[in-house]
């Protein structure tokens, strides 16, 4: 998406002649955006009406816990914004998920950094720069370009204006990573979530192979303090096996789906020959069938009509799927179940990586933080609060020496990758100006005489094919990568993924975009006067901002109006649904599933936005208002698809927040060092920019001091648990329970399961009973004291917005932020079943899944059914041909019988 905007608006900056883009330039691009933005925006308003899966899926999909779904939206314009609003952002905290909370919460933050720069900028540096007398026109004129030689006693205004807004971004970066700690804590202290098997387990990668030993690990951290142990083994012939079985089971399921069917459209096609008249020759009818009579769909589809397929590709034995699937899976059985039972009682080869459950939060906390072997890199690195889904199951076999050959190769791929990807979108630029490219490269001249649409689609379609493969393949790489690093979990992977998009983003978008547009529009002058480079390098580089004036237009305005409309997902579900969705179960998957948001991906975007509009706050101060503005616009279309579409299919714990706070921070710098570039340029021209030199040079020395301090200090809290939380939650939870009549029973203790006849929700789910709603978040929300907790008392005077700003830690402290985490005081149960398999492989627990067939009026099903299920469960429930013999299902039940309850580990 980036790719794309900074591909079309380079092409279109070297169209232009060597004058800076000037408002007219900008009007440009604003006025098309804005159109297309209105357009889409208006789509949006009418689609979501009659479309309601694709809007709004989280306000009725079945599969959605209610304390999971949205209420429903208004149809009427005004009415579903106010609707959506009146919700406050800690509704998606209760009701999606902490990554998706803190997504909201950044990006509001950006918006409001930037909205406070422009406060702070505007002001001071637009009379300061509009004046400046460096005869430059238009916008250029609000940037520090405009500066004469002898008015360069003005960069003053900008070192201390630059103080102050820097200071005022690492004292945000500050406080935010104090709320996060802070709701951190709140929500891995909260008892539903204190009790998961997730938060009890920690793993230790690179174990030695005389650690790998159930009694031997419970000796090392205490036989009273573990529970469970899992030492990983090697699954991969039984994974195959596997494979096998389930492929030859969707085979055998799409298979009898498509013989049902052709048997009644046979049926169908006959009595309509025959005038709707039955024959009673060839009807069982009442969706019965007789064993005797033969195949009920025999008697309407011919043997030779029957499904096949080929045992190889194109080469293979034709065989008919459903006989070679029924003996397929009767083969593979009673194989996999043999293997299943060896790797339970550990008779297979182990592998490095043990999953050690404790009976409490806190001993789990202990060995996390302890040091597990007296070797360097051993048992090591250890994570805990995985959820057994997100593992990578492959990436456990690996040892320490592996490890770090797999990151380094990784790592130096990916640089060279941010360092060299300019080549193909260089060549893909050349493509779409095939004449200036025919000119200087002679054997591809035969171009020139191909016929007009040819040359039509070559210099415009393609060049657009490739550059969005390009764009497509970068997140596709780099996530390849990270889990070729050794990452082993799917969130280890997004942070990994995190880090690496942003840099390629901050050097691909940015720098060589900067550099490039800065190199270009001065390099023919200084051929001719090398001794102006400085001057002209200095007036040319705040000319950049132009660029990412339009590039934030088109990010802010079509992007986000495109987030909203989701045109391809939408077209897409119509037209694959109907190609592709030929069995009960697809057709239920794609209703059911709900789009995901890759973290690693998302952040990168939206704080290089940020970083840009940071490097530009006093340099080209305009850059920010725009940014303002576009990223408060992402914000309203994350909100909307974060209430109503999408859902949290990874859980980082949110640590993505703390990571794109970090990132901005590379923003602050690289202002820094631009102020910094620019007045030691200045400095050989005019000695007073020596001054303000002196002063960034100092404000930067201060700078990476206190970002040292800040992350020595916040790194530890950022890990792992505070013990005297411990202590304050059981006694906070114990005034709750007091404050309730009922005794208090310890999450903590032996004894995790829940009351008899309770229904416990997930700690991300929202449930706390029925004072968990909207009122009470927004009353936790706007720090309405509660006088069952001792801080703030209630004696205090109520806070205002400046005071609860600048004291998070009395008004955003782990008190307050308690309340808004979900969960309730309740405990996790688990099926014993559950407690014992959790961390097992999934092929070691894997079970012949549920086949779904339509059931259908002349018996066919019926009669598969019977066949099937000597091998495989199989039912033909809630899925049905109607009288077009078109697949439908009970849309209205909402839970099919394949329909399998997520355990929150």
């Amino acid at each position: 998406m980036a790719f794309d905007t900074v591909h079309r608006l380079v092409a279109r900056k070297e169209r232009e002649t060597d004058a800076s883009p000037s408002l007219s330039a900008l009007l440009t691009t604003l006025i098309p955006a804005l159109l297309a933005a209105v357009v889409m925006l208006i789509l949006f308003i009418i689609l979501r009406k009659s479309h309601r899966r694709t809007y709004m899926p989280r306000t009725y999909i079945g599969s959605l816990k209610p304390w999971q779904r949205s209420p429903d939206s208004p149809t009427g314009t005004w009415n579903w914004i106010k609707a959506m609003y009146r919700l406050p952002d800690t509704y998606v905290l209760q009701h999606h998920s902490m990554d998706a909370y803190l997504m909201l919460r950044f990006l509001k933050l950006c918006s409001v950094i930037l909205f406070v720069g422009c406060c702070i900028t505007f002001p001071i540096l637009w009379p300061v720069n509009a004046t400046g007398g460096g005869g430059q026109t238009q916008l250029n004129m609000l940037s520090i370009s405009n500066i004469d030689e002898t008015q360069y006693g003005r960069y003053f205004a900008h070192c201390f204006t630059a103080w102050i807004f820097i200071s005022f971004v690492f004292f945000m970066v500050t406080r935010e990573h104090l709320f996060y700690i802070n709701l951190r804590q709140a929500y891995l202290f909260s008892p539903a979530y204190a009790s998961r098997i997730s938060s009890r387990t920690v793993l230790f990668t690179a174990v030695t192979q005389d650690l790998l030993d159930r009694e031997k690990v419970r000796d090392m951290f205490g036989r009273d303090k573990v529970k469970n142990v899992w030492i990983a083994t090697d699954t991969k012939e039984l994974e195959e096996k596997v494979k096998d079985r389930d492929s030859a089971a969707m085979k055998l399921e799409a298979a009898e789906t498509k013989l049902i069917v052709l048997a009644n459209k046979a049926r169908a096609k006959a009595l309509k020959k025959q005038g709707s008249a039955e024959n009673p020759e060839t009807e069982i009818g009442d969706g019965q069938f007789d064993d005797e009579s033969g195949s009920v769909a025999a008697r309407w589809v011919e043997a030779k009509k029957r499904p096949t397929h080929r045992l190889k590709m194109l080469i293979g034995k034709k065989v008919d799927t459903i006989n070679w699937a029924r003996s397929e899976i009767g083969r593979l059985t009673p194989e996999i179940e043999e293997m299943q039972a060896k790797h339970r009682a550990g008779d297979a080869k182990l592998v490095s990586s043990v999953f050690v459950e404790f009976y409490h939060q806190s001993d789990a906390q202990a060995a996390f933080q302890s040091v597990a072997h007296n070797l360097p890199l051993h048992m090591s690195p250890r994570y805990i609060g995985l959820d057994p889904t997100q593992v990578i199951w492959s990436n456990l076999r690996i040892k320490w020496w592996e490890r770090l050959g797999r990151y380094s190769a990784t790592l130096a791929f990916v640089c060279a990758m941010i360092i060299f990807w300019a080549i193909p979108t260089a060549v893909v630029g050349a493509i779409s100006n095939i004449d200036s490219l025919t000119d200087k490269v002679h054997f591809l001249r035969f171009i020139d005489s191909v016929p007009g649409w040819i040359k039509g689609v070559i210099t415009g379609l393609l060049p657009t094919i490739l550059m969005s493969v390009l764009i497509a393949l970068v997140p596709i790489i780099l996530r390849l990568m990270a889990k070729l690093s050794g990452a082993p979990s799917l969130a280890a992977v997004e942070l990994i993924v995190q880090n690496w998009f942003y840099a390629f983003q901050l050097v691909q978008v940015f720098l060589v975009v900067t550099l490039a547009s800065a190199a270009t529009s001065v390099v023919t002058s200084i051929i001719n006067d090398p001794s102006s480079a400085a001057s002209l390098l200095a007036n040319n580089i705040p000319r950049a901002s132009n660029f990412y004036i339009s590039y934030i237009i088109l990010q802010g305005l079509s992007f986000s109006s495109g987030a909203l409309l989701q045109i391809v997902g939408l077209i897409l579900s119509k037209v694959l649904g109907k190609l592709l969705d030929s069995t009960p179960r697809k057709i239920y998957s794609r209703w059911s599933s709900l789009a995901g948001l890759g973290w690693g991906t998302v952040y990168p975007s939206f704080t290089l936005l940020t970083a840009v509009a940071i490097i530009y706050s006093c340099i080209a101060p305009l850059v920010m208002g725009f940014g303002t503005i576009g990223l408060y616009l992402f914000y309203f279309a994350y909100r909307y698809n974060l209430l109503y579409v999408s859902n949290a299919t990874i859980d980082t714990q949110g640590r993505c927040y703390t990571r794109g706070l970090q990132q901005l921070t590379v923003g602050c710098y690289i202002s820094i060092v631009c102020l910094i570039g620019l007045f030691a340029i200045g400095s050989a021209a005019n000695q007073i920019a020596v001054g303000p030199l002196i002063l960034m040079i100092i404000f930067l020395v201060f700078v990476v001091l206190f970002h040292l301090a800040m992350n020595s200090a916040m790194e530890p809290l950022l890990n792992y648990l505070p013990k005297n939380l411990e202590l304050e939650e059981e006694r906070q939870l114990a005034a709750d329970k007091a404050a309730l009549g009922a005794p208090y029973e310890n999450p903590d203790s032996d004894d995790l399961t829940a009351p008899t006849g309770s229904t416990v929700a997930p700690a991300d789910s929202g449930v706390a009973g029925a004072d968990n709603g909207v009122d009470k978040i927004d009353s936790a929300e706007k720090g309405v004291v509660d006088t069952s907790s001792s801080e703030p008392k209630p004696t205090e005077p109520k806070p205002n917005l400046f005071t609860k700003f600048f004291r998070p830690d009395k008004y955003a402290n782990y008190h307050q932020l308690r309340k808004l985490v979900p969960g309730g005081g309740e405990a996790m149960s688990y099926p014993p079943e559950a407690e014992r398999d959790a961390y097992c492989h999934p092929a070691i627990t894997s079970q012949p899944p549920l086949l779904w067939i339509p059931r259908d009026p002349i018996g066919v099903s019926a009669q598969e059914v019977a066949h099937t299920q000597r091998v495989i469960p199989i039912t033909d429930e809630d899925a049905y041909l109607d009288e077009k013999c078109k697949i439908q299902w009970n849309v209205e039940k909402g839970l099919p019988p394949i329909y399998e309850e997520k355990i929150a580990y």
